[in-house]
């Protein structure tokens, strides 16, 4: 009976609890990938348009994610996702805008 009182130390930060979660994996996927999209647009002047509106979806899409999050894994995936949408939509907004340029 002792082995059922040890931690489960072998799992870590990214440890699971075993259950397949797909819509909270996909919403850190996309968070993810929208947050790299919006982070490196963001370099560029002339990609503001991309940048701000990748970063917003960005935003949304890993706040509904961390509202619904199960892990620590998806949620730490998560906070990469909104930190590098948040930088990119700012800058993009900073740069231009949502509509810069478009209603000239």
């Amino acid at each position: 009976m002792a082995q059922a009182l040890r931690p489960n130390t072998a799992g870590g930060l990214f440890a699971t609890d075993g259950k397949p979660h797909p819509l909270q994996d996909a919403l850190m996927a996309v968070t993810l990938v929208l947050g790299i999209t919006s982070f490196i647009t963001a370099m560029f002047h002339h990609l503001h348009l991309l940048s701000s509106w990748t970063g917003l979806v960005g935003i949304l899409t890993g706040a509904y994610g961390q509202w619904i999050s199960v892990t620590t894994r998806e949620r730490f995936g998560l906070v990469l996702g909104l930190g590098a949408a948040a930088v990119g939509f700012f800058l993009g907004m900073a740069h231009g805008g949502l509509f810069g340029g478009l209603f000239d």
